[in-house]
């Protein structure tokens, strides 16, 4: 089964990075804007988002061309809140995925017009696409605009600030992660399944499986950030206490974290059951996230 999924993840992840080559070559901008632009699609990344897409879609659905163009949106957003995450107004990064950060490799200004530019065109790319109704469209457009906006990952990244040092409690933390980095995987999976034609009744278990979801690959993140290989996270192991970031591990320790994201697996794969998507790669997916080391 593990080889069945590093294939499922290694294949999309190949297709995913092509077809988003291809659509950056191919505009007609300026110069620098596109090179911009380009650096940091092609900085490498786990596409794990676009990836849970597919799996979503897979779980329902056959015909992969109905949600590429969705799923190479979503990893545009991402990709652009992570160029603005590294300005030095917000975490001022240096090094993003063991390369120089884009403000780094070109400016600040510029790296916030290549940011600007990989949001807007992602919503771009959904209208356009020949394989979705109309209907679909909106509902995506809506979705998608919800998870990355001001009631999603926006919400989530200006609470995140807020937060440093200063002490929170769990729940507080939760929140912010749900909205930061949950609401993108939410999009991803619910889209997924909506496009491949799952029930609402599959559609809202899966959205449950999506918030656990989020919270375990937050908590990985962190207990990452005390246990991993800096050349394999592709940052400082101990950057986010350096920042004095609220983590998992501040909080409860370094157990009660491992404790407390097992509790999350368990939930997020009752939540699969439910949504008669037990045997999908997204209950591979699920321990995938929970074990990853980079």
């Amino acid at each position: 089964m593990q080889q069945k999924l590093n294939d499922f993840i290694n294949d999309n992840k190949l297709m995913i990075q092509e077809e988003m080559k291809t659509h950056m070559h191919n505009l007609d901008i300026p110069s620098r804007l596109k090179k911009s632009m380009i650096y940091s699609i092609e900085a490498g990344g786990k596409r794990l988002r676009p990836i849970l897409l597919l799996a979503g879609f897979n779980a329902y659905g056959s015909n992969v061309n109905k949600v590429l163009s969705t799923a190479i949106a979503l990893e545009m957003i991402h990709t652009y809140s992570l160029v603005h995450d590294d300005l030095p107004a917000m975490d001022d990064d240096d090094l993003r995925r063991g390369q120089p950060t884009n403000h780094k490799v070109f400016d600040d200004a510029t790296a916030i017009l290549a940011g600007d530019a990989l949001l807007t065109y992602s919503f771009e790319l959904i209208t356009n696409d020949s394989y979705l109704t109309n209907d679909q469209k909106v509902y995506i457009v809506k979705l998608l605009a919800e998870a990355s906006g001001p009631k999603g990952m926006v919400a989530g990244q200006i609470l995140d600030m807020e937060a440093e040092k200063k002490e929170i409690n769990l729940q507080e933390l939760e929140t912010i992660h749900t909205l930061k980095t949950g609401e993108l995987l939410r999009f991803a999976i619910r889209s997924g399944a909506y496009i491949g034609e799952a029930t609402n009744e599959q559609v809202e278990y899966l959205d449950e499986f999506a918030y656990y979801l989020g919270l375990i690959f937050q908590v990985q993140d962190d207990i990452l950030d005390v246990t991993g290989d800096q050349e394999k996270i592709g940052k400082p192991v101990g950057s986010d206490e350096a920042n004095q970031k609220n983590t998992y591990p501040k909080l409860l320790g370094l157990d009660g974290a491992i404790e407390k994201k097992q509790h999350y697996v368990k939930m997020a794969k009752n939540a699969l059951k439910n949504a008669n998507a037990e045997t999908s790669y997204l209950m591979l997916l699920t321990d995938y996230f929970s074990n990853r080391d980079h």
